[in-house]
C-alpha cells in the first residue's frame, strides 16, 4: 500500500482549516477515509508535521550477505540436502522456513534424486 501524496496531505489539512465542511464530508470531497483524515490530524497535532513517517523496517533476514553465499555453496554441493540439514550445518539460529526463505532470495531449486526406478505404465 503506498502513502498519500503530500499534495494530496496539504490539500485535506488546507480544507479542515478553513472550515470547507466536517471531517467525513472533507474526506468524502477528497476520495479518502475518515479515520485517515483523523489520523491526519492526529500526526501534524503531535509532530507539528503532516509527513508520511518513514517505514518501521521489518525484521532482519537470518541468512544475509556471506550466510547466503555459503548457502549457495552448500546446496551446489549437494543438491539432495534437506532444508533441516541446512539448517544444521549453517549453524545459524532459525527456522527451515528462513533457510527456504532465503533459498527463494537466492533463485536456488533443490533438485531431489528419484529413490528408485522410474515407475513405467506398460498398455494392456
Amino acid at each position: 500500500m503506498r502513502t498519500y501524496s503530500m499534495d494530496l496531505r496539504e490539500r485535506v489539512i488546507q480544507a479542515l482549516d478553513r472550515k470547507v465542511g466536517t471531517q467525513e464530508e472533507v474526506a468524502a470531497l477528497f476520495g479518502v477515509s475518515v479515520d485517515w483524515v483523523k489520523k491526519l490530524l492526529r500526526l501534524r497535532r503531535t509532530t507539528g508535521s503532516i509527513a508520511a513517517r518513514p517505514h518501521g523496517g521489518g525484521r532482519k533476514a537470518k541468512f544475509d550477505g556471506g550466510g547466503l553465499e555459503r548457502l549457495r555453496r552448500r546446496v551446489e554441493a549437494d543438491p539432495d540436502v534437506t532444508l533441516q540439514e541446512l539448517l544444521d550445518r549453517s549453524g545459524v539460529e532459525g527456522s527451515i522456513m528462513a533457510v527456504q526463505r532465503a533459498l527463494v532470495r537466492l533463485g536456488c531449486r533443490r533438485k531431489k534424486s528419484r529413490c528408485g526406478p522410474l515407475s513405467r505404465i506398460v498398455p494392456m
